[in-house]
Parts: structure tokens; C-alpha cells; sequence
């Protein structure tokens, strides 16, 4: 306990509060936050592989993972799991067939926030050593609960010539749902640009909702029909010229708020997309920034934009929509990789860069654009992706090799769980619906090597 000086008998109020404050003057206060408790959820020699978000079932009761103990793996990977959170019952909800190093693999599950349902990468069926799982040969696989092992395809593909409506050409991945639970998200990269050797398969952003899309089965098992109808919503080109806000790559998306966001005219926008792009500066230089697409809150007003394309070219954007640069940051988005966050409102959405104090810490903008607001001060880099909380008041990610939350308003941090000598934390923390548990994975060490297991942060009333 700190001496407090007296004064006339009493308690010099003024000093004590200064002896109090001064170790969180930076907003970056380390001490240990007693009302969560840690547990260990799996245990078994093998990976348990959290997604970066969506990892509850939406009664918080469940949370999926794939096998994989590194996540370079996703080729080479056999299994979507879930376990009961509670009980510590694990189900399996899908393994490929024919597994090999090569292919299909699976990984990269989330859930529904609105159903019992997940999706997750599946790596093309015919996957070999010729033609191995990659960026380009994947698809978005869904599994009902109550329908283990039945796949559901999500996305359609058709890679032969005139392609069809609707249907993609090459590989989606990191798949996020909409609020509503209604569409879908993802990166994507063309299998038919990239073999064509014409033009460059770039990285780009597209989006899938409802709408059966039938594709002639050839036998080959490179092509699937999808329960979804996909296009792609960000424009990329090839040699951004300097100083312009064109893109030669669009990434690591997210859907901006549960219900969109509100306009500077007071009007709500109800669908929206937030991506990072690289674009050029004066100098040339390559440099991430922060770019939104609004999209129509009908999605199926897109389909009748939407062309078949062609085999020489990328497939095209809907006329209707356009992207807008909210950012221009002379450091660019830093820092490890992470995909933009935003508040269940859709007030702000967060992403990683340097202070100027060159740590890496979290900021935040309005979908609107305008003013960049520093949301965590630590004299040390953040080290992970993050998450909001479900009432969108506080972050959660891995800094300075310890689990911290920050509240965004007022910047203060607070550690919430320490590493141990014989576990390593990694990839992204993930609250539950609720927002009374979080999760992460830490590599443990055991006879036979380091696994990935599953653990848990709860809240103590």
C-alpha cells in the first residue's frame, strides 16, 4: 500500500490521487483486471483453429474451428469441428473425402449470427498434386447443425467459357456474414485471369446473397452450382496511378455495422462494405488506406447488373455501385494482419496503423470519412487482429504478448489475461454474443510437440 503524506491528521486527497493516476496517465494501464477467470476448453493432441470472428453459435452455447495447427494449413486440413462451450462436447461437422497434402482442405469457419448454420473454405474437389488447393481454387461451403456432412455450396463456380450468371471463377475466402445473417463477404482471386496469363489476378472484395445459381455439372468437379448469387463489389487495377484513389489490391473486408450506418444527412444506409486498398502516394509507394462501397438495401437489384464476362478481362463491378476513399493516412493501415472492424452501430470502424510515437495502436473513422481517432495508447505494439464487443464500447486483442481490452471513448486499457511460460497466444481474441466470454487460441506445450488449443476468458459477477 502507497505512504499518503497527512495533513492536520488528514489525507492529502490531492496526492493520493496523483500517486494513484500517474501509472495510467498514458491510458495504458497493465494491471490485472481480477473479474475474468481463464479455462482451458480442449486438450486434445492436434489444432483447434479459431477464425478471426463469428465463432459463436448465435446462442453463444457453441464455438466452431477447423483442425489446422498452423494457419498456412488450410490445403492440407480435413475437419470442421464445433464444441459446447459449457460441456465441452465436440461434434464434428464436416470432414473432406480423399484428403490429401494437396487437397481439398478445409478452414476458416464462421457462424450465423441469425441460424444454426456455418460456412467455412473448402478447397476445389479434384485438388491434386497438379492442381493443388490455392487463392484461386476455393469455395464457400455451408454445413446446418442439425445436417452434419451434407454440404451445402454457397457460392456457384464455372471456369469454362461462356460462364455463367451469377457464378464465380476462381477462390472466395474469409466468408463473414452480413448483421442480418442475409449475405455474405469475402476476398476472391480468378482462377481463369490467373492462367490465362493476359492480365494479373488481383485480390478483390465480393459479396453473395440469396439466389440459386445452376451450373452444368461436366464431371470435372471444378465447377459447383451455389445457393448464393455472387458479384464483386470493388474495383482493382492493374499500376495505380500516384496520388489517385485507384486500387491494386482490395482486402480483408467487413460489413459496417449490424444495420449499416447513418449518413452525414441523417439517413441510414442499411448495407455497407469497409475494405483496405492499396493505393499509390506521390512518391509511388504502395500504401493502405481505408475505402466503403455502399451497397443497395435490395441486394437483388445487383443481379440485373451483372454480366457473365469475359475470360480476358476481370469480372466487373455493378454499375451502381461505388467505392470511396475515407482515409489517407500518411502511414497507411500497419501493423500485423487483421481485417477492419466496426461497432455493432456502425459508427466507426477500427483498424491498425503506427502513432506517432511509431507503436502500433488501434484507430478509428467514420464510414462518413473525416477526422482519424487514436483508440489505444501503449507504449508497445499490438500484436493481433481485434474485435469489438457486442455493445461496440471496447476493443479486445493480444498486445505485448497478454489479452487487452481498451474502452474506445476514453483509451483506457486494461490487461485481462497473462501468457504462461509453456503456451504462446495467437490469433485474434472473439467475444461472445453476450459479451460475457471472450476466446483465443494459445500454441501448448505438451509431449509430441505445441498444439493449438481453445481457450476461455469469463466474466465473474
Amino acid at each position: 500500500m502507497r505512504d499518503f503524506k497527512l495533513i492536520n491528521g488528514k489525507i492529502n486527497v490531492l496526492y493520493a490521487i496523483i500517486l494513484c493516476v500517474i501509472p495510467c496517465l498514458n491510458n495504458s494501464c497493465n494491471a490485472q483486471n481480477m473479474s475474468y477467470k481463464e479455462r482451458k476448453l480442449t486438450s486434445e493432441a492436434k489444432g483447434h483453429l479459431l477464425n478471426t470472428t463469428q465463432c459463436f453459435s448465435p446462442d453463444g452455447d457453441w464455438l466452431v474451428y477447423d483442425t489446422r495447427n498452423d494457419d498456412s494449413k488450410i490445403g492440407s486440413t480435413k475437419t470442421i469441428e464445433m464444441i459446447n462451450i459449457n460441456t465441452g462436447i465436440i461434434k464434428e461437422l464436416y470432414h473432406t473425402n480423399n484428403q490429401t497434402e494437396y487437397g481439398p482442405g478445409v478452414g476458416a469457419a464462421t457462424f450465423s449470427p441469425t441460424e444454426n448454420k456455418v460456412i467455412f473454405i473448402h478447397g476445389i474437389r479434384n485438388s491434386n498434386k497438379t492442381n493443388p488447393y490455392d487463392f484461386t481454387r476455393r469455395t464457400g461451403v455451408a454445413i446446418a447443425v442439425s445436417k452434419p456432412l451434407q454440404p451445402i455450396f454457397m457460392d456457384a463456380r464455372d471456369v469454362n467459357p461462356p460462364f455463367t450468371i451469377g457464378a464465380l471463377r476462381g477462390g472466395t475466402h474469409a466468408h463473414t456474414w452480413s448483421g442480418d445473417g442475409q449475405a455474405i463477404s469475402y476476398t476472391y482471386n480468378d482462377d481463369v485471369i490467373a492462367k490465362s496469363g493476359k492480365i494479373k489476378d488481383l485480390r478483390t472484395v465480393g459479396i453473395m446473397f440469396p439466389g440459386k445459381v445452376n451450373v452444368a455439372d461436366d464431371g470435372s468437379l471444378e465447377n459447383n452450382s451455389g445457393e448464393m448469387f455472387s458479384v464483386i463489389i470493388a474495383n482493382v487495377t492493374e499500376n495505380p496511378n500516384p496520388n489517385s484513389d485507384e486500387v491494386d489490391k482490395a482486402f480483408d473486408e467487413c460489413w459496417i455495422g449490424n444495420d449499416g450506418y447513418l449518413k452525414n444527412d441523417g439517413n441510414r444506409q442499411h448495407r455497407a462494405i469497409a475494405f483496405q486498398g492499396n493505393v499509390r502516394n506521390e512518391l509511388g509507394e504502395t500504401v493502405t488506406d481505408i475505402f466503403v462501397v455502399d451497397l443497395p438495401a435490395d441486394l437483388n437489384t445487383l443481379k440485373a447488373e451483372t454480366t457473365q464476362g469475359l475470360a480476358s478481362a476481370r469480372l466487373a463491378v455493378p454499375v451502381s455501385l461505388a467505392q470511396r476513399r475515407i482515409t489517407k493516412l500518411k502511414e497507411g493501415v500497419k501493423g500485423p494482419r487483421h481485417w477492419l472492424r466496426t461497432s455493432a452501430d456502425g459508427r466507426i470502424i477500427a483498424f491498425l496503423s503506427k502513432d506517432k510515437a511509431g507503436y502500433i495502436n488501434a484507430f478509428g473513422v467514420s464510414p462518413n470519412g473525416g477526422a482519424v481517432k487514436q483508440l489505444s495508447f501503449h507504449k508497445f505494439d499490438i500484436e493481433s487482429g481485434f474485435n469489438f464487443s457486442p455493445d461496440g464500447k471496447q476493443l479486445a486483442y493480444i498486445a505485448d504478448r497478454d489479452v487487452y481490452i481498451t474502452d474506445i471513448e476514453t483509451g483506457e486499457s486494461t490487461k485481462i489475461a497473462d501468457n504462461q511460460p509453456d503456451t504462446k497466444f495467437t490469433g485474434t481474441v472473439v467475444w461472445s454474443p453476450d459479451g460475457k466470454k471472450l476466446v483465443y487460441n494459445k500454441y501448448v506445450n505438451r509431449s509430441g510437440g505445441a498444439f493449438l488449443q481453445i481457450f476461455v476468458l469469463e466474466k465473474e459477477d
